[in-house]
């Protein structure tokens, strides 16, 4: 993935980068998701930097777009497995430099939003590359420790983070009352690799690089696996102080230290851009013999005064930015290209590259990230190519040296089967990946499709979450949604009961089984919500049950159906039918018809509504008073929660919708309204309160 791939923004209509904002959106979220939460992150530092510079320059030149989107957020939200803790100072992220220029321009912008004459001393640090931690000292007592989540609220990890030897459980006496220290936690190369060699000779699971390693290992529901890890911990920040030891930044890091709290013995103090620049070339030159990884420098204003002054600006603090390091490059051979399946089922093209040291580390794979760049840089096995560790994270192939091609080398030819399961692998227009259609058959998928299956919006099974669909799968128990409901009965003839595993007790096994069993009956609607299919969220297996019959009618018609390619210009009859249903187009129906086209996911289906009890979906009104009409409800509702709000518009033939807009007919405001209220009332739009609207439905 490169710059390259974008057009120009000045030729985009407002459209046409509303639309680019949303594809960048969400797989910006992705990317956080993946290396917030799951610890796995699969683009490097420079293709995820790509990608938000591109958004910030969407929002530059169309405004309209910034509101409430990834530019303003930080991280991913905490993992369910793990209690939340709220940030009572948010932990936000740096904005990033690339270049000298950048670095420069940082300080005069600051220089000049402080109307400031002559130097502006500033520090300057390695940037660890690990996993942001909070600290909560009240007394001098340790009593919380929270990552960083999406800033706002993390992950307690207290009981983990005590187990760390560098982390302090008391502080001295003398130190203010609450004491919030922030930091990283990391693992030294040395550590990561002893540890790794000790998981492969065990047949366990071995981390990619040291920054997974780290962060997986404080993410641990069990305490003892982290006291077992051998991870570091550098102070470097701060959150809510009831005092402050020092007025720069500079001293209050000599303060963390005087404290017990290890820091970095690299910080230094700088006058001019070129002592900082200065800095960050001798880094960049000892990195490799540090011990540990770094992905850039950190510069903060040095005067806390002026740190408020500057204050923020979107997600990033005006006083601090982050000068990354440019990507370490070697060359090596193409071995083989292997397709991996992700658990969305997107087909990930992975070159296996003779092993080759990049920075200190041994790379043996690198992303290819989608058919097209392979195409692009015409990619073949046996293939001399130059390979990049950008951001230390992900290896990826930079060019292919063309020259050294051995004769015979075949251009590469993208499969268009799934490698995992062999279920058709189709692209969609205007994306570049390419995806497996065996949702409910993929074993690469299983565990999230199931996992969806079970969720509140779907089926809503209590009792089986997140870690639940893990184990059941491991231990051959569900591989299909279908399982769930033969589970007790098959416990029930087995001498292995489902009582004796790790989890489950008697009492647990059968209230389990219960909770399944009254999921039995369930609306059509949520049915098909429940299978995963593509695009097909709540809201258009609403629109898709209230014009089929039932499942089976709308599955003979995606099998009926031909679309424009198969039988130009325009499709059959069948296909014409389902793009016409209100608010379902040609991506959704496509979706649909992939998916029951699919033999394996028909027989999956099968095999499900032969276990429960499909029924027909409430039906929208007609008459009522706000039938056809777009509601919005904005602030706190306090006679129904916001679900139950929706499902009852939508019960009275409403459209319900998250944005006031010109096509908005009614706006429901509770105490708390905000900017919503404000755009109703600057487009004339009628505003009532919970009560009137009770009224006006007749309830």
């Amino acid at each position: 993935m490169t710059e390259g791939r974008f057009a120009e923004i000045d030729g985009l209509s407002a459209a046409e980068a509303a639309a680019e904002h949303a594809r960048l959106a969400a797989e910006i979220a992705e990317h956080d998701r993946r290396y917030f939460q799951d610890d796995a992150p699969t683009v490097s530092d420079a293709d995820y930097d790509a990608l938000r510079r591109r958004l910030r320059a969407l929002e530059g030149r169309f405004p309209a777009l910034a509101a409430g989107g990834p530019s303003a957020k930080v991280g991913a939200a905490p993992a369910q497995r793990f209690a939340k803790v709220a940030h009572r100072v948010p932990m936000l992220s740096l904005d990033n430099a690339f270049t000298d220029e950048d670095v420069v321009e940082f300080l005069d912008r600051a220089r000049r939003f402080l109307r400031h004459e002559g130097p502006l001393p500033f520090t300057a640090e390695p940037k660890i590359d690990g996993l942001s931690l909070s600290l909560r000292y009240e007394g001098g007592r340790l009593v919380t420790a929270a990552t960083r989540g999406d800033g706002a609220e993390g992950e307690n990890v207290t009981p983990n983070a005590r187990t760390v030897a560098e982390i302090p459980e008391h502080l001295p006496e003398g130190v203010p009352e609450v004491v919030e220290i922030r930091g990283e936690i990391y693992m030294t190369h040395a550590d990561f690799q002893s540890m790794n060699a000790r998981f492969a000779e065990e047949g366990a699971k071995t981390f990619a690089n040291p920054r997974n390693a780290a962060a997986g290992s404080l993410r641990q529901l069990d305490p003892a696996i982290t006291a077992a890890r051998p991870l570091h911990f550098f102070a470097y920040a701060w959150g809510e102080m009831s005092a402050m030891p020092a007025d720069t930044q500079l001293g209050m890091v000599e303060a963390f230290r005087a404290w017990g709290l290890p820091t970095n013995p690299r910080m230094v103090l700088c006058e001019t851009a070129e002592e900082g620049l200065a800095f960050y070339r001798g880094l960049e030159a000892d990195r490799a013999r540090l011990g540990y990884d770094i992905d850039g420098v950190v510069y903060k204003i040095n005067a806390l005064a002026l740190q408020n002054r500057l204050g923020f600006v979107s997600r990033s603090p005006r006083w601090a930015i982050a000068h990354k390091f440019a990507a370490e490059r070697a060359t090596t051979v193409v071995n083989a290209i292997e397709i991996q399946v992700g658990r969305t089922g997107a087909l990930t093209p992975v070159a296996k590259l003779a092993p080759v040291t990049v920075g200190g580390v041994v790379v043996q794979n690198a992303t290819l990230h989608n058919e097209d760049e392979i195409r692009r840089k015409d990619i073949r096995v046996g293939d001399t190519v130059v390979i990049q560790r950008a951001g230390d994270v992900i290896p990826q192939v930079v060019a292919v040296v063309v020259e050294q091609r051995p004769e015979g080398a075949a251009e590469y030819v993208f499969p268009t089967v799934c490698p995992v399961c062999g279920s058709h692998a189709v692209r969609e227009e205007g994306e570049a990946v390419r995806r497996c259609t065996g949702g409910l058959v993929c074993p690469a998928q299983a565990v999230e499709r199931i996992r969806h299956f079970v969720s509140r919006d779907a089926f809503d099974i209590e009792g089986i979450g997140e870690k639940q669909v893990q184990a059941f799968y491991e231990w051959g128990l569900v591989r299909q949604p279908a399982d769930i409901f033969t589970l007790a009965q098959r416990d029930a003839a087995s001498l292995t009961k489902l009582e004796n595993r790790d989890g489950f007790g008697k009492t647990s096994a059968r209230n389990l089984f219960a909770a399944i069993e009254a999921r039995r009956h369930i609306a059509a609607n949520r049915f098909l919500y429940a299978l995963g299919i593509r695009h097909v969220g709540e809201t258009n297996a609403k629109r898709l049950m209230r014009h089929y019959p039932d499942i089976a009618a709308l599955a003979e018609a995606a099998l009926a159906a031909r679309t424009p390619e198969e039988e130009p210009p325009k499709g059959n009859e069948t296909w014409r039918e389902m793009i016409d249903v209100d608010g379902i187009g040609g991506v959704v129906a496509e979706a649909v018809v992939e998916f029951f086209r699919e033999a394996h996911n028909r027989e999956a289906v099968e095999a499900l509504i032969a276990e429960v009890a499909v029924e027909p979906m409430e039906q929208a009104a007609s008459d009522s008073p706000v039938a056809g009409k777009t509601v919005v409800f904005t602030g706190s509702l306090e006679r129904m929660t916001r679900d139950e709000a929706k499902a009852m518009a939508e019960r009275l033939g409403a459209k319900v919708a998250g944005s006031v807009s010109k096509k908005t007919d009614l706006v429901v405001a509770g105490p708390g309204a905000g900017s919503k209220l404000k755009q109703a009332a600057a487009l004339g739009i009628e505003v009532i309160d919970e009560s009137a609207w009770f009224e006006r439905v007749g309830a």
